[in-house]
């Protein structure tokens, strides 16, 4: 899967988490995930602990820090909620 197929699991709703990168559109924001690995949980760990995460969506947290850190540009799709 190729970066921007990675990156659109990424998407913000402005009624979820003030607005922050979510993946998929769930309650998972992408700088929980990052706080996650970095605490020592591992991808394995999350797999588990959340039953709808996939290995692109963690691969998805990876792509947006390293557009953020590196300067590039990405603006996540903006999802709302339906009535």
């Amino acid at each position: 899967m190729d970066e921007e197929a990675l990156l659109a699991r990424i998407v913000v709703n402005p009624e979820i988490f003030g607005g922050k990168p979510i993946i998929r559109g769930k309650r998972l924001a992408v700088e929980h995930v990052l706080m996650m690995l970095a605490a020592g949980d591992t991808v394995e760990s999350l797999l588990a602990a959340y039953s709808w995460l996939e290995r692109e969506d963690l691969l998805a947290c990876f792509a947006y820090a390293h557009r953020r850190l590196a300067g590039l540009r990405f603006r996540p799709q903006i999802v709302e909620v339906a009535a």
